[in-house]
């Protein structure tokens, strides 16, 4: 029977690259507080994606010579292929160009507009590329953005805006009366202090400088901004519709229990959406719970460091679960954690290797020594069992207690404690020993019967968080995953059962071989990456073509009669050029080399039947030639005494 529904989310990941371990923590985190839940028995529904629209995708794209669909399906099927490889168990896996959420976010959009709580006005001030943020001058640390540190540039544009401070104190009361709202309790303390109480400036939620994004239904030069379109995810996804008409998930499972974000976007998360839902009439979430960072050696990860490490490379070096459970075990509740190899190694050598893997392979390994691998009835109770059997049958209530307060390193801390206790009594009662004295059996028997049985309660609990051990660990004692139920008592396995045959969960790792083994790994990647470079830096061969490939290609002789430069462009010049009579505009982006007036009356080749485009909103039929000269492009000139409309051969 369901003990009710829960509903957790990630933040969606955002698809301007490769996800690291640092951003992969967060989905196994989110993978573990849920498995927890159904290994409880609630009826859970887990939703992680990719937010895929922006001005810093839009230049990603145009950099790598792709459409940002394309560039965004790229990214989004790599940080899918990720998760999986992680071994999570979400129920749905969104993208933010879904034509489902694109919609429903438009409605949104105009349902905000429509009763007052968007407005449309304009914006001048600094703006921060990565972080997609607009920021005052007081805002600014050091003049630069806060969030990031990195520059910021000035930006001036017509945007719609959202009334933060119309709802502000409405937020506070919910903040007041809700003290689980926001955890852990320091980033409450963060929002309150740092945002709420100096008062909320409204917020930009439409741009115009940029395409990619979801249109404005009743203003098609805007795109709705980050803020409304990848936060509404949450509801869009499981089926709320502005009008009413919402779907089954979202009736079922909304509010949210756990939206499960990084400290970074907590502001977005604690500030904005709460009071977007606000203003829809939406019930908040019950919780929003903003994770620590995993930070690599002495700091965050940074491909300009040279220090990011990806979880997939990881997980081909060390496996699933070791990576997992260092994720898992390193973070602190509320502080940043720490990845570096050494730690990674010396966790799967003294908690997997010894306290985990060597307790399970030599208790099976004993059972089919002394007892053909059949279990016996343990009739023979004696001195250390009822301290083992009373921890066992606590321990399943102590990890549920850390769960519950989402404190998950506690949680595992909890079931090592057990399987070290467990150690611990085979060192007590020698079952080597008793194995030399027949009379000694019924005691024996009961001892491996013990430590079989806190084997099962262990691989129970532990199945949150390394569920592929967990069902070698089920797999080698010849028995199916147990319930949460089973372990109410002890004595879930029964007499005359079979298990099988022993097998190492994990092998110890030579330290200084396997670092060296990384490091000669990572050399040669950057000697391939290397070549790489150089390879891209050389002038691809042309193909050869025919001279009918080439007599597709019109050229013609035509004049500049008029030349300006485009709205909003640094680089483009809209050209008027006359060509045998007939006046045609071309958009060329020459204007970094030569200004409107130098180019009045020049004639030029022009490409005739070069097929219509629009550059920034203007049309261009035709392309002057010029020559790539490296870090200068040259204008290929056409002697004045050359009439227009002369066609090359």
């Amino acid at each position: 029977m369901s003990k009710g529904k829960f509903y957790l989310t990630t933040a969606i990941a955002y698809t301007s690259g490769k996800p690291h371990i640092g951003n992969t923590y967060e989905i196994v985190l989110a993978d573990a507080i849920c498995r927890f839940k159904r290994l409880l028995g609630y009826d859970v529904y887990f939703q992680t994606g990719t937010d895929e629209h922006g001005q810093k995708i839009e230049g990603k794209a145009a950099a790598a010579g792709m459409t940002p669909k394309v560039f965004v399906d790229k990214v989004a099927a790599e940080i899918k292929r990720i998760w999986d490889i992680m071994d999570t168990s979400y129920d749905r896996f969104v993208r933010t160009t879904d034509p489902v959420h694109e919609k429903a976010v438009q409605k949104i959009f105009k349902k905000l507009y429509e009763q007052g709580d968007i407005y449309k006005s304009s914006y001048k001030g600094h703006y921060c590329t990565p972080c997609e943020s607009f920021w005052t001058e007081s805002q600014l640390v050091g003049g630069k953005c806060p969030d990031c540190g990195r520059p910021v540039g000035q930006a001036e544009e017509e945007a719609y805006f959202f009334k933060l401070s119309k709802y502000a104190d409405r937020l506070m009361k919910h903040i007041e009366e809700n003290p689980g709202f926001i955890q852990p309790e320091s980033r409450k303390n963060e929002m309150i202090n740092n945002f709420l109480k100096p008062g909320l400036q409204d917020l930009c939620v439409s741009r115009t400088s940029f395409k990619w994004g979801i249109p404005v239904t009743f203003d098609a030069k805007h795109v709705i901004y980050v803020w409304i379109d990848a936060l509404s995810n949450y509801i869009t996804f499981p089926g709320y519709d502005v009008d009413g008409d919402h779907g089954e998930l979202f009736k079922k499972y909304w509010p949210a229990d756990v939206h499960l974000i990084g400290k970074d976007i907590l502001r977005f998360h604690t500030i904005y959406w709460p009071i977007m839902l606000m203003a829809l009439g939406v019930e908040l979430p019950k919780q929003v719970f903003g994770h620590p960072w995993l930070l690599v050696g002495d700091g965050k990860m940074s491909k300009s460091k040279g220090n990011v490490v990806y979880a997939d490379d990881l997980v081909k070096a060390f496996g699933v679960d070791a990576v997992r459970y260092f994720m898992l075990h390193e973070m602190p509740f509320a502080s940043d954690g720490t990845f570096t190899y050494e730690l990674l190694i010396e966790r799967i050598n003294s908690d997997l290797a010894n306290i985990l893997g060597n307790l399970v392979n030599r208790t099976i390994a004993m059972c089919q020594k002394y007892s053909g691998g059949v279990l016996a009835k343990p009739y023979a109770p004696g001195e250390f069992d009822k301290e083992l059997i009373s921890l066992c049958l606590d321990t399943p209530k102590r990890v549920e207690m850390r769960m519950n307060g989402l404190r998950v390193a506690d949680a595992i801390g909890e079931v090592f404690t057990l399987l070290r206790r467990a150690n611990k009594y085979i060192d007590e009662t020698q079952p080597w020993i008793l194995g030399r004295d027949p009379a000694q059996k019924a005691r024996l028997d009961t001892v491996l019967y013990n430590l079989l049985e806190v084997i099962r309660f262990s691989a129970t609990l532990l199945s949150p968080f390394l569920p592929g051990t967990a069902k070698k660990i089920f797999s080698q004692l010849g028995i199916e995953p147990s319930t949460w139920e089973s372990l109410e008592s002890f004595g879930g396995l029964k007499p005359g059962h079979r298990v099988s045959q022993p097998e190492i969960l994990f092998a110890r790792i030579d330290m200084k071989q396997k670092l060296e083994e990384l490091e000669a790994k990572a050399n040669a990647a950057a000697e391939v990456k290397t070549e790489a470079k150089a390879e891209e830096k050389k002038e691809p061969k042309t193909p050869d073509i025919s001279i009918d490939d080439f007599a597709k290609t019109e050229l013609r002789v035509a004049k500049i009669i008029a030349a300006e430069p485009v709205a909003k462009s640094d680089k483009l010049l809209k050209l008027q050029v006359e060509m045998g009579g007939e006046t045609r505009q071309v958009v060329s982006g020459i204007s970094k080399w030569y200004k409107p007036e130098d180019l009045i009356g020049k004639k030029v080749i022009l490409v005739a039947n070069l097929a219509p485009a629009k550059l920034r909103g203007e049309i261009s039929e035709g392309m002057i030639l010029a020559a790539d000269a490296g870090d200068t492009a040259r204008v290929v000139f056409v002697d004045d005494n050359v009439p227009t409309g002369a066609k090359i051969r």
